[in-house]
């Protein structure tokens, strides 16, 4: 592999890397919403406070596990898309 064709890769992850980062993908659960972006960063966080603190506590880690898993799923289809991989 050439130094030409590192750097087209290195390219090609710096767009993914753009690219995930617009991404949104969120999770609503009685009221709390968590968003993330395709690289599973936090972007925000909607608490409900009608809810225990134990259910917002709860609402907010299964909405994080769930938009973080989204995200992953996100990640893997676009790195596929950028490989030439096709799921």
């Amino acid at each position: 592999m050439g130094m030409f064709d590192k750097l087209k890769d290195l390219k090609r992850l710096k767009d993914l890397d753009g690219a995930l980062g617009k991404e949104r993908m969120e999770s609503e659960i009685n009221g709390v919403k968590v968003t993330v972006n395709g690289k599973a960063e936090v972007i925000s966080i909607t608490l409900n406070d009608t809810l225990s603190k134990e259910d917002q506590e709860k609402a907010v880690k299964d909405c994080v596990n769930d938009a973080c898993g989204k995200a992953k799923m996100i990640m893997a289809k676009k790195a596929a898309e950028i490989s030439g991989l096709n799921f």
